[in-house]
């Protein structure tokens, strides 16, 4: 099948080329996003395959919907980039990677926690400049801090085994409650109750209109003061004027955020030479408590493979005119 890939990485492609030798694809790559402006360039192609930060709303789509695409595989978990209900209304089909490497963004949500609490990235850079002072660089005990895992599907439950190994006590909030981390010791509870127990709490919901800004001022409000707040789901499920606000008044006490609301044409690419014009996240850089990694939490070399091999494969199952065992359907929005 001819698959017009889009927002191509230097990290991804030799990965997806190795393993198309076995499904014998046609890939051409493409470096820009896919957009409005953009999808022309998928008109002779039948299926697109798009990352989190391509734009398939409904004008994208509608452009997608006069040439040959009729199918739209996403290299991702998540699908909140994609306008759902018009895609099935311009008859495509819609595919994801609904699990890549649930370890590597628990494990990296655990390095967000680690390195903020014992200042790693302040000390890392300090002692490169000779300076060996450990004056600011105290840090607690993980162990028996109660730590809020909010969602446990895949990558939270895997984040609540590695807490419960810390020694902490994991307290958590889903609709739908884990029998086995129960036996580990995870009690559920409320969304307020949790907030209002934790000393750390991480993110792993998926973006839905539900959980848009699922930790505004309101839920900052709950909080203790100087909870440190870990975020490696989707940028939006945090208000980000409301945690500046709550930064500067001192209340959250570390943040941890892997992603970013607006991130959107900025992570993934390189800046350094440019003046950031967004002023919320240049403001989040000011503060010595804020650790920030862009979109990476997913990045091993596991995680990668499984991406390329589901994704060529649900290719594949669409071009066989088989059942699509990863299809998205309007029931998940």
């Amino acid at each position: 099948m001819k698959i017009a890939f889009f927002d191509t990485h230097g990290f991804e492609k030799p990965i997806f080329q190795k393993e198309n030798e076995k499904f014998q694809h046609e890939i051409s790559f493409f470096e820009t996003r896919l957009t409005e402006q953009t999808a022309n360039l998928a008109a002779n192609y039948s299926c697109v395959c798009a990352f989190v930060n391509d734009g398939l709303d409904k004008k994208t789509l509608q452009v997608l919907s006069t040439g040959k695409t009729r199918l739209i595989a996403l290299r991702s978990a998540g699908f909140n980039h994609v306008d759902l209900a018009s895609a099935r209304a311009l008859g495509f089909r819609v595919v994801r990677v609904p699990e890549y490497s649930p370890y590597a963004v628990a494990e990296h949500a655990m390095a967000l926690i680690l390195s903020l609490n014992r200042k790693i990235h302040r000390a890392y850079n300090r002692v490169r400049e000779g300076n060996f002072s450990l004056d600011g660089l105290v840090g607690f005990d993980l162990n028996k801090k109660t730590v809020g895992v909010i969602g446990t599907g895949r990558i939270g439950s895997v984040m609540a085994k590695i807490l419960v190994g810390f020694g902490c006590h994991v307290v958590a909030y889903d609709s739908v409650q884990n029998l086995t981390l129960q036996k580990l010791g995870v009690q559920y509870t409320s969304l307020d109750e949790l907030l209002q127990k934790s000393d750390i709490i991480s993110l792993h919901v998926p973006l839905t209109p539900k959980t848009r800004h699922l930790i505004d001022e309101r839920a900052l409000a709950l909080t203790k003061p100087g909870v440190m707040l870990i975020n490696t789901g989707r940028g939006a499920l945090i208000d980000t004027h409301a945690l500046i606000a709550s930064l500067k008044s001192e209340h959250v006490g570390y943040a941890g955020l892997d992603v970013y609301e607006e991130e959107e044409g900025l992570f993934f690419e390189d800046f350094s030479e440019k003046i950031l014009q967004d002023d919320q996240l240049a403001r989040l850089l000011t503060f010595p408590n804020v650790l920030l990694t862009s979109h990476q939490a997913f990045l091993t070399k596991e995680a990668l493979e499984n991406i390329a091999q589901v994704t060529l494969q649900n290719i594949s199952e669409f071009e066989n005119k088989t059942d699509l065992s990863n299809e998205i359907g309007l029931e998940r929005t």
